[in-house]
């Protein structure tokens, strides 16, 4: 809707139904606001009977490429991972899954799709260095990388 201020809610609904039927999924990113880093999430994949996916702290084409990736990974390279797994998959960056304690307050176009039963994974990307956000020294842009539930090591 911020590119397109004259649009409606259900205008931009229609627009990532439509980008579902092309691609399988679409990916909607939440700008920054004021310390809350921006984020994106897969849109779709709830259709095919597996958990969204979710990226922190990277700017829109980056975190584009991560889910757009990540999304081609669980739909056609499969198995669906599990948290606590660690995908190196190509083009992106290492990553950790992570369980999102709660998809409804930040998943909202698919939870306006689908309804309060989505799930959604975070695929945590480690930093250049390879650390991870949890870890000392990691490396992100202003507000970091929020780390949207527990990690299956922590449990």
């Amino acid at each position: 809707m911020c590119d397109h201020p004259g649009s409606t809610y259900q205008d931009t609904l229609d627009h990532v139904r439509g980008l579902m039927l092309h691609n399988g999924w679409a990916v909607q990113y939440v700008e920054r606001s004021g310390v809350r880093p921006a984020y994106a999430y897969t849109v779709g994949l709830t259709e095919h009977g597996l958990p969204e996916l979710v990226a922190t702290g990277l700017p829109p084409p980056r975190a584009a490429a991560l889910l757009n990736r990540g999304a081609r990974h669980v739909l056609l390279d499969g198995p669906l991972p599990a948290p606590g797994d660690v995908l190196r998959l190509t083009e992106v960056p290492i990553l950790e899954v992570v369980r999102v304690a709660h998809p409804d307050a930040h998943l909202d176009t698919a939870l306006a799709l689908f309804g309060p039963g989505i799930r959604a994974l975070q695929l945590v990307w480690a930093d250049e260095r390879g650390r991870w956000p949890w870890h000392p020294g990691f490396r992100a842009s202003r507000g970091g990388q929020p780390v949207l539930g527990r990690r299956a090591t922590d449990s």
